[in-house]
């Protein structure tokens, strides 16, 4: 009873350190296997079931942070994410063993594993020269041993380097040896006393085997000079030579300084100094003076990577003869690696009301040694947090209590890395616009999806909360067709111009946009926009006098007693646009006699600009540009046609120096007398007939206390100085067609037209009467 008491016991306390301490998950893969190899079921090894690796968060975790490994949660398999290398992977190191842990984070659980990458025979042995020189006195003794160059071979274990051969001769045949750290040379051993006068050079080929199933091969030729007699060898004072080195130590700083002695004189007895099959690290970390021995350093150490070199010197003499002697550099650590921080697990946000949570899960390290790979792992006091250790140098990061995001929204902790623990957000900020009323102007015939503002609102809160929605809301104004004029981009608020603007039609409208946020329930806040539309140059000028579409030319009448500066007609124009686009301005274009008249740039007035003469053509053609100040200007033109009334300036002919006979102007009196006599009758009858011709419809005289309709009135219009009325009446019959100046314009022609050149001018076809 005793005994199965003390079984159960042993029992219990097996499990218990068993459940204390695991042994790691151990497994085995040839090296140079194809990525996605399958390595193990590790579900299965894990006691776990199906899926709840991937329930769980499962997932490999590395010591040199390199992800090798893989993990698929469906199946449970642990695959090769690349194809390994055993020898980049550990190198000479046997066996070669990747460690890694199985990192389950919910709940947290670390589980070790280890896998032992198996070498194969990829590579062959490899001599650092195809070439050896060896040079022998010929005086040596059948028995002695040349040192040869060993070959490399970078796999390990019965694939490694095994033994080597040389090509069947009589004087000589190789002897292999291993040395204390594993590694097998190759020793020349004389057979027979060698003689320089019958064979001066030999040349042999050395040949490296491995342990390999087939096996494989490297060779070197051996040449060998004999030389004459030098019968001592240098030898190194001391053998090996162990020092240290700090790996922050500068470059071109001396090492040590190696010394060889030869008891030979002369060219036998002087040493030169070189290194002996040296790798090519040695060769780009260390340098060494041929002459004196010394050595230097030429690359940064890094303890971290290599912690020792092993150097073989060797001394060689003038007569060929050299002696071996090994140099043994310990790299001392300095504390010049920082403590590294791996997160394996971070949660960016926390809701202000949850309990405790595991806000990040990590590893630190520090890749220096003894005291200076020694971390202290620990957040500051005033932080509502808390570290706990899990599993060797992993840590979780833990509330301590409930978190208040209106109180702290963002934490930031450093543990040689900055960790931002954000507390999660509730909707309780409406968005808020950069200004209550935006005001945006939009040039008239714009073109369709023209961007012509934007509105911007914020949000104080954060995430989907703080994501805002534009939207437009219906007018106020029912009549007011918003939806074809503007729309809005929902996310950007942008506001675009469905269609072409007409400032004529419509100069400004109002309607609110409104942004709202994503959270539940959703806030929201409202902005007037206000659109007013500019004016642009798009109507051309429209000229009322002189009409331009009439059915017969407007023809003005202007005595040739005219004084330059006579007002001969007033353009009158309208322009649809507003502010300087509907400023005009008034040009002759063309004339029958261009310095006759002028146009005011202003007024659009049309008076002479000189005294008439008879040479004046009777008929003249005015062309009328009017333009606006638009950019670009638009303009009309229109004609005016302007018939010359024969007579003579009043007073013209009458100087007091004509030598004229009192009788003369007797008789000239007389006839002028009966001639204004005809003249006077023949005016009253024409009036008789035109006021029965008013009367049966023709032209009416002006209506008392206004203008009739047949009558323009152009007073105190448009850009007119003064106030003018004309009557224009045109007969079916251009014969028969008559012109009515309500107001006397000239004086009386008839009365200055004695011969009656008027009456029977054929150029003045149309009857004048005065009022």
């Amino acid at each position: 009873m005793f005994c199965q008491f003390l079984l159960q016991v042993v029992f219990i306390v097996m499990a218990f350190l068993s459940q204390a301490h695991p042994a790691p998950i151990r497994y085995s893969v040839l090296e140079e296997s194809e990525s996605g190899s399958f390595i193990a079921h590790l579900t299965k090894d894990l006691g776990l079931g199906i899926g709840e690796l991937a329930d769980r968060s499962a997932r490999i975790v590395s010591d040199d942070d390199k992800q090798r490994l893989q993990l698929d949660h469906q199946t449970g398999d642990l695959l090769w994410r690349e194809k390994p290398d055993r020898e980049e992977l550990c190198g000479p190191t046997e066996p070669c063993i990747l460690p890694f842990q199985v990192f389950l984070e919910a709940p947290v659980q670390f589980v070790e594993g280890e896998l032992l990458i198996q070498d194969i025979n990829d590579h062959s042995p490899v001599f650092p020269d195809r070439e050896m020189l060896l040079k022998i006195p010929e005086n040596s003794q059948p028995g002695a041993v040349f040192p040869l160059q060993f070959a490399q071979d970078l796999d390990v274990g019965s694939n490694g380097l095994q033994n080597y051969t040389i090509s069947p001769n009589s004087h000589f045949h190789v002897v292999t040896r291993t040395r204390s750290e594993g590694k097998k040379y190759p020793d020349l051993v004389q057979d027979k006393a060698l003689d320089r006068e019958e064979q001066p050079e030999l040349s042999l080929t050395l040949t490296a085997l491995d342990g390999g199933s087939p096996p494989r091969s490297g060779t070197s030729m051996v040449r060998i000079l004999v030389m004459d007699v030098n019968d001592n060898a240098p030898e190194f004072v001391t053998s090996p030579y162990e020092v240290q080195v700090l790996e922050n130590s500068p470059l071109d700083s001396p090492i040590l300084t190696v010394l060889a002695r030869d008891r030979d004189a002369g060219n036998f007895g002087k040493v030169s100094y070189g290194f002996f099959q040296a790798s090519d690290e040695i060769k780009q970390t260390f340098s060494i003076n041929e002459v004196t021995g010394e050595i230097r350093l030429t690359k940064k150490l890094d303890f971290e990577q290599m912690k020792s070199y092993h150097l073989e010197i060797e001394a060689t003499d003038g007569g060929g003869l050299s002696g071996k002697g090994a140099v043994v550099i310990e790299v001392v650590d300095v504390n010049d690696n920082a403590p590294e921080l791996t997160i394996s697990s971070l949660t960016s946000s926390v809701p202000e009301n949850s309990p405790e949570t595991v806000v990040a899960v990590f590893r630190i390290r520090d890749r220096d040694s003894g005291d200076n790979g020694k971390m202290i792992c620990s957040i500051p006091d005033n932080l509502p947090f808390v570290l706990k250790p899990t599993f060797k140098n992993y840590y979780t990061l833990v509330t301590e209590s409930p978190l208040d995001r209106e109180e702290r929204a963002e934490y930031n902790i450093t543990i040689s890395h900055n960790l931002t623990v954000r507390v999660a957000d509730v909707n309780d900020n409406a968005p808020a616009f950069s200004q209550p009323a935006y005001t945006l102007r939009v040039r008239e015939n714009n073109s369709p999806a023209l961007h012509i503002g934007t509105v911007r609102a914020t949000d104080a809160d954060a995430g989907a909360n703080a994501q805002l929605t534009y939207s437009l809301l219906p007018p106020s104004d029912p009549h007011l067709p918003l939806a074809s004029l503007v729309a809005i981009n929902p996310d950007t608020g942008q506001l675009f111009a469905l269609r072409a603007l007409d400032y004529e039609a419509l100069r400004a409208f109002d309607f609110q946009v409104r942004a709202a946020d994503r959270g539940a329930p959703a806030l929201s806040s409202q902005a007037r926009v206000r659109v007013l539309v500019a004016d642009a140059n798009d109507h051309a000028p429209v000229v009322l006098y002189p009409p331009p579409n009439a059915s017969a030319p407007c023809t003005e009448l202007l005595p040739r007693a005219a004084e330059p500066g006579y007002l001969l007609a007033k353009v009158v124009a309208v322009d649809g646009d507003a502010g300087q686009n509907a400023w005009l301005s008034y040009r002759l274009l063309q004339a029958t006699e261009p310095g006759l008249f002028g146009v005011g740039a202003h007024s659009g007035e049309v008076r002479t600009a000189r005294p008439l003469s008879e040479r004046d053509a009777p008929r003249q053609r005015l062309l009328l540009l009017v333009r606006d100040h638009g950019e670009p200007p638009l303009s009309a033109s229109v004609p005016l046609h302007v018939l010359l009334a024969p007579g003579r300036a009043p007073g013209a002919g009458a100087g007091a120096d004509e030598p004229l006979t009192v009788a003369l102007v007797g008789a000239l009196a007389c006839v002028s007398a009966l001639l204004v006599g005809a003249l006077l009758a023949l005016a009253a009858g024409r009036l008789c007939r035109r006021g029965g011709a008013a009367s049966a419809g023709g032209c009416a005289g002006p209506a008392e206390g206004g203008v009739p309709g047949q009558l323009l009135d152009v007073g105190g219009t448009g850009t007119l100085a003064h106030g003018y009325r004309y009557e224009v009446c045109l007969t079916g019959d251009r014969r028969t067609g008559e012109f009515q100046f309500l107001k006397p314009v000239f004086p009386n022609l008839l009365l200055q037209d004695p011969e009656g050149e008027i009456k029977n001018s054929p150029n003045f076809r149309n009857s004048l009467v005065l009022n």
